[in-house]
């Protein structure tokens, strides 16, 4: 699955809106940060299941928001995104490997 039509209609949504002037790397960095705190209420004083059950709705509006900014921010520095999780994946593998778990 490729995400480029995905980033392709979130930029044509912003660009629409002649929204790119504000979607710089920082304001976009600030604005995963502050969505991320966003889905952290949900479970803010609840158990996590108690968390999911009252809030889902809430917490898919906030997980599409982080992923918004995220694959805008990606896009806006010109990174693959299926490419940098790869090599993130690649990495961790190294740094916890199966048998030492």
């Amino acid at each position: 699955m490729s995400l480029k039509p995905t980033i392709d209609q979130i930029n044509q949504f912003r660009d629409e809106r002649n929204w790119r002037p504000f979607h710089n790397a920082k304001d976009l960095a600030i604005s995963i940060s502050i969505e991320a705190a966003e889905l952290l209420e949900d479970f803010q004083w609840v158990s996590a299941d108690e968390g999911v059950e009252k809030n889902l709705a809430n917490i898919k509006e906030e997980i599409a928001d982080v992923l918004i900014y995220t694959l805008m921010l990606s896009d806006n520095l010109g990174l693959d995104v299926e490419e940098i999780i790869q090599e993130k994946l690649e990495k961790n593998a190294i740094k916890y490997p199966i048998d030492k778990i």
